[in-house]
Order: structure tokens, then sequence, then C-alpha cells
């Protein structure tokens, strides 16, 4: 969370729509009435990557309050969406218990297949190919109401929730990637030279496997979520840096 807290969530039972979740793989803010996080946030380097196979160990988090629904790994079955990790399973290969940390539901949304496997796919292994030269510092969300997974767009309807009404399927899923060379005191090295790529895509079957299309600002996402992203940057830099659209490339 070098980057800043940009929902202000706390550990506080208090607060079940905002409550922060700190582990050693990722931070976020879940969503108690959503069961999905508002947000998730994590930071990449050569460390993280190594040979470990995929765990497949989709679970309840433990960590959640006592009380509160805890969505299963079975809870999107049948649903016609993946359970979509925010945090990927492809950047915490490092151990078996850091590839784990990525099954938890917690870290999950439901998610059109072709954004899952497709878009957000491509995305992700350009992501990790900025390694090991460059270290990279992420957050990915979603915001909304209303998914279309391949019935729906067949059918030209869309899904509100899932799980007999207790996980939301989200309208739009967006992610904001930093990309920095190798080095110490990361915050202080971003400036407005720094690649900031932030995308916005809609939660649909449709949607085209070439993440470039939905490119946008930090400023655009943050007005459309009510986030106030990379807060913990010089407010001068942020203003810089969160106006820009990434145009560099995809490939």
């Amino acid at each position: 969370m070098a980057l800043g807290n940009p929902s202000g969530a706390t550990a506080d039972v208090n607060n079940p729509n905002n409550y922060l979740m700190r582990k050693p793989q990722f931070a976020l803010s879940y969503s108690r009435d959503r069961g999905t996080p508002n947000w998730v946030s994590w930071h990449l380097d050569i460390a993280d990557r190594g040979s470990v196979n995929r765990q497949e160990d989709f679970r309840a988090d433990p960590d959640v309050p006592a009380g509160w629904y805890q969505v299963q790994g079975s809870s999107y079955l049948g649903s016609g969406f993946d359970r979509g990790h925010n945090c990927p399973s492809a950047d915490r290969t490092s151990s078996p218990e850091n590839n784990s940390a990525t099954f938890l539901m917690t870290n999950m949304i439901p998610q059109a297949p072709q954004n899952n496997q497709g878009t957000w796919a491509n995305l992700e292994n350009y992501t990790r190919s900025f390694l090991p030269g460059n270290e990279v510092y992420v957050i990915m969300g979603s915001y909304g109401v209303g998914g279309k997974n391949a019935s729906d767009v067949t059918n030209n309807t869309v899904t509100n929730t899932i799980d007999q009404g207790r996980v939301t399927v989200p309208k739009r899923v967006w992610k904001v990637v930093v990309v920095l060379p190798v080095g110490n005191n990361d915050v202080s090295r971003i400036n407005a030279n720094t690649r900031i790529i932030a995308i916005d895509t809609p939660n649909e079957n449709s949607i085209s496997p070439d993440w470039g299309n939905y490119r946008t600002s930090v400023d655009k996402i943050e007005e459309a979520t009510g986030l106030d992203l990379l807060s913990g940057l010089p407010v001068e830099v942020q203003a810089i840096i969160e106006s820009k659209v990434d145009n560099g490339p995809v490939l």
C-alpha cells in the first residue's frame, strides 16, 4: 500500500463495505454487502515469480469477520461467470502459500469469461513482461452493478447478482499499473515520466481481447468510483500523471 489507501478503508467491523484486509501477498478493501473487493493492491517484482503451480484451492477467506456471509469457492458455479482473480495467481508463484492466497474468495469478482481469460489475461501477461528489470505496483477494482456472460450477451440481458443475491456482479472492471525500474524509495522515484497504465473495461463477454482499446486516465477511474488512487504520491505528481492516458506499446 505504498501508493495509498484508495478508499480510506479500515479494519473495523463497523465499516462493513470498506473493510481493510492486509495480507502478505496483497491488501484489499472488502464489501460485505457486495461479497467482493472494492479494490485490491499489490507489488510485483521478480522475487514474486517462481515455478510453483496454480494451487486451484478456491475457498472462503477465514479472515472475513464472524457473522458476515462467507463467499465460498462454489458460490459462482453455474452462474456463467468466472471466479476472476484481482491479484493474479501468476503474480504469486514464489511459494505454494503465496499462490494459495490468491485463491481466497475475497480476491475474486464474478467476471465474464472473455473479459477474464482474454482481455485481462493479456494485460496481466504484459505486466509480468516488465520483469526482471522493473518492479510494478498494481491496483485493481470493479464498480457498478450488472455484467453480461455468454448467455446474457446472446439474450441481451444483464445479470446483477449471483449466489442467491449474495454476490454482486460488477458492471465495470478497472486496473492501474505503475512501472518503475528496480530500485529503492519507490514513491520518491515516481514522476511525470513514469509509465502509468490505466484501463476500464465493461464486464461483458463480447469484449475485445486487446486491452489497449480500454485505456483511460486515473482521473477518469477516480471520477467513476469515488476513489483516491495514488494518494501516497505528492499532490503535484498526482496532478500530472493521473490526467494522462497511456499510449505505450501493448505487447
